[in-house]
Order: C-alpha cells, then structure tokens, then sequence
C-alpha cells in the first residue's frame, strides 16, 4: 500500500519518522518492526514508537490492522480522518493490503445501529483471502 503525497499536519520527529517509515514499506508493519527500521534514528523503545502510532491513527494518516496487530499508511489521507469506516482487503500468501470505502456495507451497518440504538463510534472491515495476482500464480 502506498500513500498518496499529500500535505500532512504538523508532525513531531518521532511521527514524521515513524510514518515515513509506513509510507516506505511494502506491506504493514508492526511496531517492534518499525523500531527495528528506526534504530539508527535515536527509537530506543518500543513506547516511543507507540505514542507516534497514537497520534497518527488519531489525526488519520495511519490504520491499524488489528487482525495483524500492524499498522499501514492511509492510503487517502486528505480526508479519511472524516470518515468512521476503514476497510482492507488483506491477501493471506504476499501480504499486500488495500484500503478501500465499503460504502454498501457501511450503510447496512449504520442501518442495523440505528435499528438497535447502538451508538457506532468507529468500524473497521478486514477481508483475509487471496488477492488477483496471487490466485493466478
């Protein structure tokens, strides 16, 4: 997954590291992974990298994949921070992840949250399975 260049908020150097370091991988890392890329760049601890994970995901740049425990760059972050619903499909054999707007679904689910007054805050869909260039290999 790849993030399209766009002007980012102010970012500390830890964040602006970190997410470099998101928007240059080829797949989702895990926080332990992106420590290990950051060595050299003064991350010393894990925590370091999850303050900066924190606030990324908080103001939209990132996601985490909680089916990975990993995180990779929005791909369309001019305005996903206004949306409540990320969605990826994640392929099981060379790890490549899209990102994209499961707009019929997310209306079936605010639908049913209306219908039982659940009070949806945030929704995140994976789909695990085989992406096109891996089914025919």
């Amino acid at each position: 997954m790849t993030a399209h260049s766009h002007a980012k908020p102010d970012l500390t150097k830890n964040q602006g590291l970190v997410f470099g370091a998101l928007t240059g991988a080829e797949g989702p890392l895990t926080a332990y992974a992106i420590l290990d890329l950051l060595r050299d760049d003064g991350f010393r601890a894990p925590l370091q990298v999850y303050r900066a994970l924190d606030k990324l995901v908080e103001i939209g740049l990132v996601h985490r994949l909680e089916s990975l425990n990993a995180f990779v760059a929005c791909s369309h972050p001019v305005d996903c921070g206004e949306h409540k619903t990320a969605a990826f499909a994640i392929c099981e054999d060379c790890g490549k992840v899209d990102e994209f707007a499961p707009d019929a679904a997310l209306q079936s689910l605010q639908a049913w949250s209306r219908q039982e007054k659940f009070a949806l805050a945030k929704t995140t869909i994976e789909l695990r399975g085989t992406c096109a260039n891996c089914t025919t290999s």
